[in-house]
């Protein structure tokens, strides 16, 4: 290789990249959650926090700090503005052009006395001055709390349609998966689906059975899947979701399979490493990149890495992503043609 060309590293700095699968809380930075704590008098200590940003054998669930974010630590609207922007300052700078990222609502509506219209507002304020300053765009998806009653999803739906905004696009679902099946919200998503919102949901993630990504399917009538790993559990599945290119977001640090797969079998037995070999139409994503200790770089460099995937097929995932992706048909043609472009100009530099 000679001194002109690029370092795989350099590389995936340089080409255009899409996030799809982020959530908000996911993204918060140790020093802004510490000086967030201490602002807001949460109870929750440096120490605490410290151990929230360590991914050993015995992590802090990730459920468990978003359930601290929402109950002691986010508490005014300002505080939501500030990590949004930030985590879309964090994306920009690795060439993340446009992110779709998850917010959950109920929690902090239940912690707090704010209105849906100010954490709303305050968020899409985040991404206003992101775009201005960093020239990302981004949407936003409200995300139902499964764990929550159906009624409250329910409820999550119908603020969205009290307070319509053209960048908030569609809906999500996730936090725990075990015993909380998709048909529990199915009002919720006929609701979103009356309205023409789009609909996403984590499904097949937790080791559950590939019901949950056919009811996601068939009974939520979903737009894209996220994770929906248990799919390769029945070949029928796969082929229909081929037959119908739904994109599926995947995670490749997903905390599932690291407490449950050997570090020697990791990479080999991972879900990811079949699924775009399947036929499967997949893009990767970081999910919850503070305390999955990654960023899309990494993200990228995993497929290639740990799963066995080669340059052709991270444009194929770019490519899909944008396909897959809730902006508008025109942007996404444009941008289809753009990116594809950088990436082979940038290719011909690496190889």
């Amino acid at each position: 290789m000679s001194e002109a060309n690029l370092t795989l590293n350099q590389f995936l700095q340089q080409i255009p990249k899409i996030e799809l699968h982020c959530h908000l809380l996911g993204t918060v930075r140790k020093e802004t959650m510490k000086e967030l704590a201490r602002k807001n008098g949460a109870r929750t200590t440096d120490a605490e926090i410290n151990a929230f940003y360590v991914r050993g054998e015995k992590p802090v669930g990730v459920l468990h700090i978003f359930r601290e974010l929402e109950n002691q630590i986010l508490q005014d609207p300002d505080d939501l503005r500030r990590i949004t922007y930030e985590y879309l300052e964090d994306a920009s700078r690795q060439q993340v052009r446009h992110a779709e990222f998850f917010w959950n609502p109920t929690g902090t509506l239940a912690a707090t006395d704010l209105s849906y219209s100010e954490l709303q507002n305050a968020i899409l304020l985040g991404m206003n001055e992101a775009e201005t300053d960093f020239g990302i765009t981004s949407l936003l998806i409200p995300s139902i709390d499964r764990e929550a009653s159906a009624s409250a999803g329910l409820e999550m739906v119908a603020l969205m349609c009290a307070h319509r905004h053209p960048a908030v696009v569609g809906i999500g679902m996730d936090y725990n998966e075990v015993n909380n099946p998709p048909e529990k919200f199915s009002d919720a998503y006929a609701l979103a689906k009356k309205v023409s919102l789009k609909t996403t949901a984590h499904a097949g993630e937790f080791g559950t059975s590939w019901k949950n990504v056919e009811t996601a399917m068939d009974v939520l009538g979903v737009d894209r899947l996220d994770h929906a790993y248990s799919v390769l559990d029945n070949p029928a599945l796969v082929s229909r979701c081929i037959d119908q290119g739904i994109l599926i977001t995947v995670v490749p640090t997903n905390s599932y399979y690291l407490r449950t797969l050997s570090a020697d079998l990791w990479a080999q037995e991972h879900p990811i490493r079949q699924m775009a070999r399947a036929g499967l139409k997949i893009h990767p994503n970081t999910d919850d990149p503070s305390f999955h200790l990654v960023d899309p770089i990494k993200c990228q460099r995993m497929m290639i890495e740990a799963f066995g995937y080669g340059i052709d097929d991270l444009k194929n995932f770019m490519l899909n992503g944008l396909e897959g992706s809730w902006l508008d048909h025109t942007t996404k043609s444009n941008l289809i043609k753009q990116w594809s472009e950088e990436f082979d100009e940038q290719r011909q530099k690496y190889l």
